[in-house]
């Protein structure tokens, strides 16, 4: 059994050569590599963001633990995009290791 590449359900089974999905209807080759496995994560502004871009934090944002946020206009380099609700990670000067949501960074 493969995980459906289109709706994420466990229940795909061979169909010949291709894999279907009872759920959805889907049906894919799981020798080609699909571009639905590719994470699309966009800024605040809209803005598609890739690995190894720079993006500026545009609202304070409070750090459980610390005892200041980080401010407003902080530059992060060299961002790195997850699956999940806090989709960057990244390193902060004076923070150290993070993960930020998209839509509290915009494009550098």
């Amino acid at each position: 059994m493969k995980d459906c590449p289109n709706c994420k359900s466990p229940y795909g089974y061979p169909l010949g050569e291709l894999f279907a999905c009872p759920e959805c209807g889907h049906e894919w080759n799981p020798d080609e590599a699909t571009e639905s496995n590719a994470i699309v994560v966009k800024d605040a502004n809209g803005n598609l963001l890739e690995d190894g871009d720079n993006v500026v934090i545009v609202k304070d944002l409070p750090v459980k633990g610390a005892p200041k946020p980080i401010k407003a206009g902080t530059k992060v380099k060299n961002i790195r995009l997850t699956d999940g609700d806090h989709n960057i990670d990244c390193k902060i000067d004076g923070f150290g290791a993070m993960a930020l949501k998209s839509e509290f960074v915009k494009k550098a």
